[in-house]
């Protein structure tokens, strides 16, 4: 009985011995394999980002594909540019502006009693950057727009300028920038020139330009719904001001504020240099205009309303004693239009001098007539 019982409890501790063993190696099975996956998954984040950086030649596919684009660059390193494992969000791409913006009011209240300091002017446009530069924050403007002012001693008239147009301009949804160009010193007023120089020195800080605004400093709009756009025609804005009446003074009058696109304005070769004191300047560019066969466009003439600032006349700015003779132009039969007397002038060159941005809202450019080169009709 012993010896049977005996027999019986070796068989029992050979069994559970064999089942420890059994579960001994599953264990050392799962632990192996469990290990194998961990080192696995961390191999994987220790081979971005850091081992790339120290070894550039294992991101050659990378590099050489960024070299084959004309723009890309090297780092300053000397080493391929290497992209980053995890890029970063990109911009969404922003929708056109609509044409007809949303956010226009109509016809406006527009007067000149109140104070108007600069201080003013820059708290009611936060959007706006230095030298006067904004940009839709919503949309993509079909145009860059430079809006030129020919200026001297009209302080107090552009801080009204400022406060009227900037919050229009930014409610029709525009990319725009102002530059007041302002002729130094006391010799004769001379608007047109003031107006090629604004030209040239938009496009040398922003190439990007291709529709300019030309205004005089004591105009404002009487409503945003009257587009600071160009189109396929040379734009005349101010064709109803209140000191004519609100009435078009005449059919070829061109002045006040107009626009041209910079294909239009190359193609009337710029705009006339011979006219120094008040007058003249807008009826020639009409027939430079007209000479190239295009048309003006306008505003509906309940929409292109202006009030005129009140001031005496500049001094140095007396009426043009030959504007007559520089505005009779024609072009008879057989007559080279481009060489009528008295109604082309050479695109006006002019070295910058005393450049400066003021932060208040515009891009200032000191011109004096003795630095203005170029100009002249050609007869």
């Amino acid at each position: 009985m012993s010896r049977l019982l005996g027999g019986t409890l070796e068989r029992v501790c050979k069994a559970v011995l064999l089942l420890c063993l059994l579960h001994f190696l599953v264990a050392v099975i799962l632990y192996f394999d469990v290990y194998a996956q961990h080192l696995a998954f961390f191999s994987r984040f220790s081979a971005r980002g850091p081992a790339r950086a120290l070894h550039p030649a294992a991101s050659s596919s990378s590099s050489s594909s960024n070299c084959s684009r004309p723009n890309a660059t090297a780092s300053s390193s000397g080493l391929p540019e290497v992209p980053s494992a995890r890029p970063g969000p990109t911009a969404p791409m922003l929708p056109p502006c609509p044409d007809s913006p949303p956010g226009l009011v109509g016809r406006l209240l527009i007067e000149f009693t109140s104070p108007m300091p600069l201080e003013r002017v820059q708290r009611e446009n936060p959007g706006v950057l230095m030298g006067g530069r904004y940009t839709p924050p919503d949309c993509t403007p079909a145009q860059t727009v430079a809006v030129i002012i020919p200026f001297r001693h009209r302080e107090h008239h552009l801080r009204y300028w400022l406060h009227y147009l900037h919050p229009i301009l930014r409610r029709q949804r525009l990319r725009y920038g102002v530059y007041v160009i302002n002729q130094h010193g006391e010799d004769t007023f001379n608007r047109a020139k003031l107006l090629n120089v604004g030209f040239l020195e938009a496009l040398k800080e922003d190439a990007a330009y291709d529709c300019f605004i030309f205004s005089d400093v004591d105009l404002v709009p009487m409503d945003d719904r009257n587009l600071y756009r160009c189109g396929d025609q040379p734009r005349h804005f101010a064709i109803a001001m209140d000191k004519f009446g609100f009435r078009l003074p005449y059919a070829g009058y061109f002045g006040g504020v107009s626009g041209l696109s910079k294909a239009q304005f190359l193609r009337i070769n710029g705009f006339p240099n011979e006219y120094w004191g008040w007058g003249g300047e807008d009826d020639d560019i009409f027939n430079r205009i007209s000479l190239t066969g295009m048309k003006i466009s306008r505003p509906d003439i309940r929409i292109g309303r202006y009030r005129m600032i009140k001031h005496d006349r500049d001094k140095h700015n007396e009426p043009n004693p030959q504007r007559p003779h520089l505005c009779t132009c024609g072009t008879p039969a057989g007559t080279d239009r481009t060489r009528a007397s008295g109604c082309w002038a050479q695109l006006l060159w002019t070295r910058q001098r005393g450049a400066e941005q003021d932060g208040k809202g515009v891009w200032k450019h000191n011109a004096h007539p003795s630095e203005i080169e170029g100009g002249g009709c050609i007869s």
